[in-house]
């Protein structure tokens, strides 16, 4: 097994009678249907479908924890309260209370809150604790590990205001309910999936050469750009890619070579090629 401490995730507290009905219709995952010791993965969107936050809803006693990205906190209390009106529901930010871990390989036995991440199994469980455990990994070995499984990490991968959730595999990573009924947001999101009208994903990366930074256009043999990357470390990364362009790979950065990496879990539509 391996943990790792990962100091820049924070948590929200949400509390009350209505905890469950006040994000069930805000959020694009089915917050009332969490089993017991579970997870779900879920994305606040704006109303017009795109995405703001991402984080894992984790029920603990007469509460719901959010496992948030640390500096998006303060904002989503914020964005969270705008929609509170009349319901019996308090909203927290109480990262100084909790210290989130990452563990893989095998379960791990600590006294904390540990549930299954729910996107994929591979990915191990998130763990939630009153004080730091000792830890054999690092937040870098995590990354590498989540890189290596293809998925994104939030603000990082995807664009606020301007990202769509099948772009960052909120399909097939169990980050939405196509049955729960309405959220804010749900009506492109659905559209999107029906219609066909995905027209970019994130996709893994490997990458030979120096590390193209964040926001770095790719370009394939001809010299078109095909689309821009995002997060990455040690030769692995995720980039945002046309689908038209998947079979023109490797792409070009300057002077790294680019090739896209398609992990099992990904489903990608019949293409014609750019």
């Amino acid at each position: 097994m391996s943990i790792a401490l990962l100091p820049d995730r924070g948590v929200l507290e949400v509390a009350g009678p209505d905890r469950a009905a006040f994000l069930q219709g805000l959020v694009s995952n089915d917050v009332a249907a969490i089993p017991a010791g579970q997870a779900a993965w879920a994305a606040l969107l704006t109303p017009q479908g795109k995405w703001l936050a991402d984080f894992f809803v984790i029920p603990a006693d007469d509460v719901l924890l959010l496992d948030v990205e640390r500096a998006q906190a303060a904002s989503l209390v914020q964005r969270l309260s705008r929609f509170r009106l009349r319901s019996k529901v308090t909203l927290r930010d109480v990262s100084a209370d909790w210290h989130v871990h990452a563990a893989w390989g095998a379960a791990p036995d600590v006294a904390a809150i540990v549930v299954p991440d729910p996107r994929l199994a591979e990915a191990g469980w998130r763990v939630l604790a009153g004080a730091a455990l000792p830890a054999d990994a690092t937040a870098e070995d995590y990354d590498r590990h989540r890189l290596a499984l293809g998925l994104p990490d939030g603000s990082r991968d995807m664009e606020s205001e301007k990202s769509v959730l099948l772009e960052g595999g909120f399909d097939e990573l169990n980050g939405v309910s196509w049955s729960k009924g309405c959220y804010m947001g749900q009506e492109l999101t659905a559209r999107t999936r029906y219609r066909g009208l995905l027209k970019r994903r994130l996709v893994p990366v490997d990458v030979t050469g120096p590390l193209p930074a964040p926001g770095s256009a790719l370009a394939n043999s001809t010299g078109a750009e095909v689309g821009e990357m995002r997060s990455g470390r040690d030769g692995q990364g995720i980039a945002l890619l046309r689908l038209d362009a998947l079979g023109r790979a490797p792409f070009r950065a300057g002077d790294a070579l680019v090739v896209p990496r398609i992990p099992g879990w990904m489903r990608l539509p019949a293409r014609e090629e750019a």
